[in-house]
């Protein structure tokens, strides 16, 4: 009894701290975000070079920044979040609705794609592109990018070495495991000192992640400065014309259609939710990480959407892992794109076989560099495709890589919304 009223302190002054740093005048940060964008996409089209190296390295110390609170942030949210299984009956209720409407959407993602791929019909490539193209696939990366190495990373050797290479599924697995140890431990003194230093610990991360808010529009600047002077500089130049219109189309209706569809038909406002997540979209747009999203996402969801930390801290990490909708529809339509320009048969039940194989492997996409470009380049391999056409499509997935990140984020934040609305008698109850 006395180690649930401990536990039950040290919410009520996490909570307390979150209400006395919520920021005050959203309207005003969203034009303040809006400004530094605009400033950043025209400094950067001025083509100055000085600036421009001043931005890219402004750019690189606040990527460096996510991917250091993130990883420590994924693992104290699923640990402090799973030792209170036994304790807390609404955590098995809280896992099985965000992985029903990870699932939901993740499928409608790939069925959109699917549909926007037969509805446009994309038409083959000159095979001298295709051929062209073939010399600048990262063919050194397929040695390790077989389905059963990737799965078998997830299973550590050690402690540390997840964390040094900010690889998320391992980090995951860790967490879990300690966080279940928590949960069945002996209810003792050490368990409950251990227990209020990972908590203690996560409201000193929650306290770093609002103080990079605070000046988080400088990283935006830079993010839109270091865009578009690669945009001038015709880094990332070309389109596919068909195949592109698919993939970008699919990512818009899934991003302005479906998802508010399923908070709707949850009786939640769409536009309420965006506009309190949008600071975590806008960075993910940027940075083109989930997971060194994850820390923004999470302050946006307790202080702005005003979620239940129970669902927060346990529903986004895990949802930086397993929900990708615009991954999904990427890997679904490139893989049919390049079977279909290298004369495969594209029955309907092949690609509706097709629709799994890229859910499943959407899932099992975290912690991989350019996830679904080379999960798709190895899936690719696996069927014996030519991979010219992955050559051809790489210098356009900058652009695609950071619509679908923003999806994606947009996505764990409606998951959570809605796991939190269908709970929050529950939770409410149960606080």
């Amino acid at each position: 009894m006395t180690d649930r009223n401990q536990n039950t302190n040290v919410d009520e002054t996490a909570r307390a701290v979150l209400e006395a740093n919520r920021p005050q005048g959203q309207g005003k940060q969203l034009i303040l975000w809006i400004a530094a964008l605009v400033i950043g996409g025209v400094l950067g089209c001025m083509g100055v070079p000085q600036l421009n190296e001043l931005f890219s390295f402004i750019a690189a110390v606040f990527t460096r920044f996510f991917q250091f609170i993130a990883v420590p942030t994924i693992a104290l949210a699923v640990i402090t979040t799973l030792s209170e299984l036994g304790a807390d009956k609404n955590t098995k209720s809280i896992f099985a609705h965000a992985v029903t409407y990870t699932l939901l959407t993740t499928f409608s993602a790939a069925f959109v794609g699917l549909a926007l791929y037969l509805w446009i019909a994309p038409g083959n490539l000159p095979a001298d592109v295709i051929g062209r193209g073939a010399a600048d696939v990262p063919l050194e990366k397929l040695g390790s990018l077989s389905y059963y190495n990737h799965f078998l990373t997830v299973v550590p050797n050690n402690m540390l070495q997840p964390f040094l290479s900010g690889n998320v599924l391992s980090i995951i697995f860790i967490a879990a495991a300690a966080g279940l140890a928590l949960a069945f431990m002996p209810k003792t003194e050490n368990r409950t000192v251990l227990l209020k230093g990972l908590l203690g610990a996560q409201e000193l991360l929650f306290t770093m992640i609002r103080g990079l808010l605070k000046i988080l529009p400088l990283g935006i600047m830079a993010f839109a400065a270091e865009l578009s002077a690669q945009i001038a500089a015709g880094v990332i130049v070309g389109a596919l014309g068909k195949y592109v219109a698919v993939v970008l189309g699919g990512n818009a209706i899934q991003f302005f259609i479906v998802l508010p569809l399923f908070l709707l038909a949850r009786g939640l406002n769409p536009i309420h939710v965006f506009r309190q997540m949008s600071p975590a979209l806008a960075v993910a747009l940027f940075t083109k990480s989930s997971a060194g999203t994850l820390p923004v996402t999470l302050a946006s969801a307790e202080q702005n959407l005003k979620v239940n930390p129970a669902v927060s801290r346990f529903v986004l990490p895990i949802c930086t892992t397993i929900n990708m909708n615009g991954c999904a529809a990427f890997i679904l339509v490139t893989s049919l794109f390049v079977m279909q320009n290298a004369g495969f048969e594209l029955t309907m039940p092949t690609m509706l076989s097709w629709v799994v194989i890229a859910v499943l492997a959407a899932i099992g996409n975290a912690g991989v560099p350019m996830g679904c470009y080379f999960l798709t380049l190895s899936l690719m391999s696996s069927v014996g495709a030519p991979l010219g056409l992955m050559g051809v499509i790489l210098p356009i997935y900058t652009i695609i890589d950071m619509i679908e990140t923003a999806e994606n984020v947009w996505s764990d934040s409606t998951v959570c919304a809605m796991t939190d609305h269908d709970l929050e008698g529950k939770l409410g109850e149960a606080a």
